[in-house]
């Protein structure tokens, strides 16, 4: 059974429904925050999705992911260990054919502990409200993100803390979603010497939607 469905608000998918399923605690992104977060890349990415990575950590419905995807970036990357929402991210994923879609079926903290070398241009995290995950998850964004990169966060309380190593760039609250996005600082390990370097050197701009 279908509790309600969602759709993709822009792009070359647009319109395009996505189920969510009744009973698995799924929570996608409201359409108009998705709407302002891809307003958002917009601006910082002049308008071309085009070569762009996304990763879509704690996918659930898949709603970032696809919408990604829709506005053409060349993987949109998902991951999701839950086998309800699993099903539903692969019909979307065969209804669309959309080949930068690839659907990861895992531990999302596994996941970037597995990964050899950053490569995303973005990485979302809309993890499950009330557990901690953003804190768990921040010591690995270096391990996805590449210097320069975005990272958008969402939760069900103020973030005031947010990365150490990121610039704020965005922020905005739709009800009790609390939403941002923010800039990768260069924190990448260097292999000729084993240390770390890091450093914020981002412009702020702290508009919101």
């Amino acid at each position: 059974m279908k509790k309600h469905q969602i759709r993709i608000v822009g792009g070359q998918y647009r319109k395009t429904p996505i189920p969510v399923p009744d009973g698995d605690h799924l929570r996608p992104t409201p359409d108009r925050v998705r709407e302002t977060l891809f307003n958002w890349l917009s601006h910082f990415w002049d308008g071309e999705f085009a070569g762009r990575r996304v990763l879509d950590l704690f996918a659930g419905t898949g709603a970032l992911g696809f919408e990604a995807a829709s506005r053409g970036v060349a993987l949109a990357q998902l991951v999701e260990r839950a086998p309800v929402a699993l099903a539903g991210l692969r019909a979307v994923q065969s209804r669309l054919q959309a080949p930068a879609i690839r659907i990861h079926a895992g531990d999302a903290l596994a996941y970037l502990q597995s990964l050899p070398a950053p490569s995303f241009d973005l990485l979302t995290l809309d993890p499950p409200f009330g557990g901690d995950w953003l804190t768990r998850v921040q010591p690995l964004i270096q391990r996805a993100l590449l210097p320069g990169g975005l990272l958008y966060l969402e939760s069900g309380t103020p973030l005031d803390d947010t990365p150490a190593d990121c610039e704020l760039l965005r922020q905005g609250r739709a009800g009790h979603v609390h939403y941002a996005l923010l800039q990768f600082a260069a924190m990448q390990k260097n292999r000729n010497n084993d240390r770390l370097e890091s450093g914020c050197d981002a412009p702020t701009l702290s508009e919101s939607a």
